[in-house]
């Protein structure tokens, strides 16, 4: 939209497409010669309120990095794959046009194929963009069609979202616009100021009128250095303590009965669960008091509304999915879910009823050379994918052949995945044919035979809703690619032409894929639940649009899971889960201690709890690369903050280097004895491999284990050692 006929400036709507629940409306002023000169939030955007986050602000200078891929690249001959020192990188790639590479890539692909198994080649991707185009759509069109692996994406929130479904069958709940009416708010494993700031102003509102907030987190965060209450638990003990708050609830009689009542399954199995979870217990588990639990389960309970903001830190131990489903469950025991400023949510994803059969064509599979849906392999366990998967006789037996090619995108596997030394290896494999979709010179790169240039959010058109709203938005392209970039959608159209797929699909304009993802009909109007009121027209002139929730008599939101049929078994809200008890799995929430946690074996050896933590100025990896970002980062960055008490029983001062290891890898780090953490406690930040003291990341120690539902990343049950590292 043109700010004025005669403006030498345009202002176009976009939507900040990064991993991130608030998924901002962005406002992107371009000039006459067709360069963005400044972004902003959309003062219009009720979440977003005219500002944007730190990361985001800075924008421009991502966008107009003088560092940007902008060619595509060719590894050149008898250059070894490994890792390339900053600004080097240059030196092991040769310029190549995109007929070049597209030829050259899908000629690879014909020949890995017919040679191995279409199977054998694996694609790659996480949520780099979580727009519906950028994150799904024209690529898997073209594995599926190829007859490639798929992928199971699991590294951030899949225990997370089965565990919550399967209490409540759908991932919505509170709207964040309504914590400014709560008059508790409980943050459990959230950092709400520092990867949900647009959250922050709707707490602070609430504390003005009166409200309290409690953070639950091993770590002092941002977040819990303002709350009026951090406990700081042990990591991977979040059950034990749901369970024990509800133990008081019950005892107490604090929970309603009425709602339970009405809208539950299983009460009196939970009921007779948690008798075991008494506070002495508990306290013995999280390092909290018997006090602190009582008190925590008699001020929840006890304040109308109360309301939790939980994330998925949570889920990324051993038995997340347990204690994600305990913590789901206290607002359903407390009846908080009947109050405008009650409840919590995890993630609001759930409420949008996108087309992704239509965007994603899974009947592709029928024409592949295989004929069928292809295997699942799940990205947690990349590593083992690159170094064991099909490489035996028995393996491939099983698990069918090895992965001989992959093609990354969205994601950078070399900084993010676990147990980065086993990723490396498979990486440098010299049978590996690898190329690589970025925007930037990358940890993944270095192994990569070609490097595709991509574009930002700025330089393509795109759909997408929010997992921390409510908002169907609209991002239309602002400014032409820089150089050759080019977006995932131009990316794999073409690559499947030069396959020699002729399916009329793959000549979908990105338009043309957005109204079938909004199954939009003759009408012009979506045929998507919740959506109907949409049409392509109005949602470029708005730029966002709020999913249809129903509605009461006066207009406000009904409350979510109080009314109405649940997808559920039951239709209720689940306490008791048939669908676990058929799988021979535990139907109720419990505490079992991780694996790699002090209560296990492992920590003879490894005797320290080991938090590998995001950066509050990155986006996982991505931003990592820029000064401006590394500026705001730099204090805690390369540091391993440990609690007094353990430094000093290992001769360790403030600013020693440390060796800190286990039995998968090693990094250095420097010491930061604070009250970050509580004893027994470690934490460091993940940041690129190649930028990082020795070029290793956190990542070298974590595991490949899986968690007990979803079969997700497990990085927040690891031990470790740490010695100075002159010793």
């Amino acid at each position: 939209m043109a700010a004025t006929q005669t403006s030498p400036f345009r202002i176009v709507h976009a939507v900040c497409s990064h991993d991130c629940p608030d998924s901002c409306g962005v406002l992107v002023t371009v000039d006459n010669t067709g360069k963005a000169v400044k972004v902003q939030g959309d003062p219009k955007h009720p979440v977003t309120q005219g500002f944007l986050c730190g990361k985001v602000a800075k924008y421009l200078e991502r966008v107009y990095s003088p560092n940007r891929l902008l060619y595509p690249l060719k590894r050149k001959p008898g250059v070894p794959k490994g890792q390339l020192k900053r600004g080097e990188e240059h030196a092991a790639f040769e310029r190549v046009t995109w007929d070049e590479a597209l030829d050259g890539i899908a000629a690879r692909l014909k020949e890995v194929a017919e040679r191995y198994g279409s199977e054998s080649i694996l694609p790659y991707s996480y949520a780099g963009t979580i727009g519906q185009l950028g994150f799904g759509s024209m690529d898997r069109r073209l594995f599926h069609r190829m007859g490639a692996s798929q992928l199971d994406r699991t590294i951030c929130s899949e225990a997370g979202g089965v565990a919550w479904n399967l209490v409540y069958g759908q991932k919505i709940g509170t709207p964040p616009e309504d914590f400014k009416l709560a008059k508790l708010i409980v943050a459990w494993g959230a950092n709400i100021h520092g990867n949900n700031v647009h959250l922050w102003p709707m707490v602070e509102q609430a504390r003005r009128d009166g409200a309290r907030l409690i953070v639950i987190d091993p770590y002092k965060t941002r977040t819990a250095a303002l709350a009026d209450w951090h406990i700081a638990i042990r990591p991977g003990t979040d059950a034990a303590l749901a369970l024990g708050m509800m133990h008081v609830i019950f005892r107490e009689g604090l929970e309603d009965r009425a709602f339970i009542e009405d809208r539950t399954h299983g009460f009196t199995q939970l009921a007779e669960r948690v008798r075991e979870y008494t506070p002495e217990r508990v306290a013995t588990w999280t390092g909290m008091t018997p006090g602190e639990v009582e008190q925590l389960a008699r001020e929840y309970a006890t304040t109308k509304p109360a309301v939790l903001r939980v994330n998925y830190g949570i889920q990324r131990a051993e038995y997340g999915g347990a204690a994600i489903r305990a913590v789901a469950m206290l607002p359903a025991v407390t009846g908080a879910w009947k109050y405008r400023g009650g409840g919590g949510w995890l993630s609001t994803s759930g409420a949008y009823a996108w087309d992704k059969d239509a965007l994603q064509m899974p009947e592709l599979a029928k024409s592949s050379p295989i004929g069928r849906l292809a295997r699942v392999v799940n990205m947690s366990t990349l590593g083992q994918a690159l170094t064991e998967l099909g490489q035996t006789p028995e393996s491939a037996a099983k698990d069918g052949p090895p992965v001989h090619a992959l093609f990354v995108y969205n994601s950078n596997p070399g900084a993010i995945a676990p147990n980065q030394n086993a990723v490396k290896r498979g990486l440098m494999r010299e049978d590996l044919f690898t190329a690589v979709h970025e925007q930037f010179f990358t940890d993944t790169t270095d192994y990569a035979d070609y490097v595709l240039p991509a574009t930002t959010f700025l330089e393509h058109t795109d759909v997408q809703g929010a997992y921390g709203h409510y908002f169907v938005q609209w991002s239309q392209q602002a400014i032409e690619p820089l150089g050759e970039a080019r977006s995932n959608v131009w990316l794999f159209a073409e690559l499947a032409k030069r396959m020699g797929y002729t399916e009329e699909c793959f000549n979908d304009t990105a338009e043309e894929m957005i109204a079938q993802a909004l199954q939009v009909g003759v009408d012009g109007h979506s045929a998507n639940v919740g959506m109907e009121h949409i049409t392509l027209e109005n949602l470029k002139r708005e730029g966002h649009i709020p999913v249809a929730l129903h509605r009461d008599p006066e207009g406000a939101p009904l409350l979510a899971f109080t009314s109405g049929q649940l997808a559920t078994p039951s239709g209720k809200i689940e306490f008791y889960s048939e669908t676990l008890a058929a799988q021979g799995l535990d139907p109720l929430p419990g505490f079992v201690p991780p694996v790699e946690s002090r209560w296990g074996e492992a920590a003879k050896l490894y005797p320290l709890e080991f938090l590998p933590r995001k950066a509050d100025n990155y986006m996982n990896s991505t931003f990592a690369n820029l000064d401006g970002h590394r500026k705001m980062q730099a204090k805690t960055m390369h540091v391993l903050e440990m609690h007094r008490v353990d430094a000093e029983a290992r001769g360790i001062s403030n600013g020693d280097t440390v060796r800190v290891w286990n039995d998968r890898g090693e990094v250095k780090l420097c010491a930061h004895v604070d009250g970050s953490v509580p004893v027994g406690v470690v934490a460091a930040q993940l940041d690129w491999a190649k930028l990082s003291p020795g070029g290793e990341n956190v990542n070298a120690l974590t595991s490949e284990r899986l968690t007990d539902l979803g079969a997700a990343a497990t990085f927040y049950s690891t031990l470790v050692e740490v010695r100075r590292a002159n010793r």
